[in-house]
């Protein structure tokens, strides 16, 4: 599916809280496929139960990255609080034990997550020629205004 393509200049609403979290996993040790990969398959559960039950979770969008050894997905969330509870989701915590039943004694994989608390105002955007992404899926995607031509108009609204 081909994502809408929007022209001109746009940006993402920034008049309410959002909760940026950055979650990923490196393979350190490539050839440890055995113990790596069921990390790495125990993340498209959770996606896809964020996916199904978004608004009542407080998970607004992801966007996902791959690289040779590490994947990192950035998360927009609505809230900590949301962010926290799915933390201690069913799901989540099945995962989890799971990864540290499978890392406890070897170090083929890592795991990481930064979590970071942006409150209304203080972030901005700008897409050019781009399908709604990052902040501008997770938050009202809308175009630029004369108002709202330079960084630090956006970031004084």
């Amino acid at each position: 599916m081909l994502s809408s393509i929007f022209t001109c200049r746009h940006t993402a609403d920034n008049s309410e809280d959002i909760v940026v979290f950055i979650i990923g996993m490196r393979i350190n040790k490539r050839l440890s496929i055995h113990k790596w990969l069921p990390v790495f398959l125990s993340m498209p559960g959770m996606i896809r139960e964020l996916h199904t039950h978004k608004s009542e979770l407080g998970f607004l969008s992801a966007e996902n990255y791959f690289g040779l050894r590490t994947t990192a997905m950035i998360q927009y969330w609505q809230s900590l609080d949301d962010l926290l509870a799915y933390s201690r989701n069913e799901n989540h915590l099945k995962a989890w034990r799971k990864f540290n039943q499978l890392t406890a004694t070897n170090d083929a994989v890592g795991i990481y997550h930064e979590t970071y608390i942006i409150r209304k105002g203080q972030y901005e955007s700008v897409y050019v020629n781009m399908p709604k992404y990052g902040l501008g899926k997770a938050a009202k995607h809308m175009p630029i205004t004369i108002e709202q031509q330079t960084t630090k108009k956006r970031l004084s609204r």
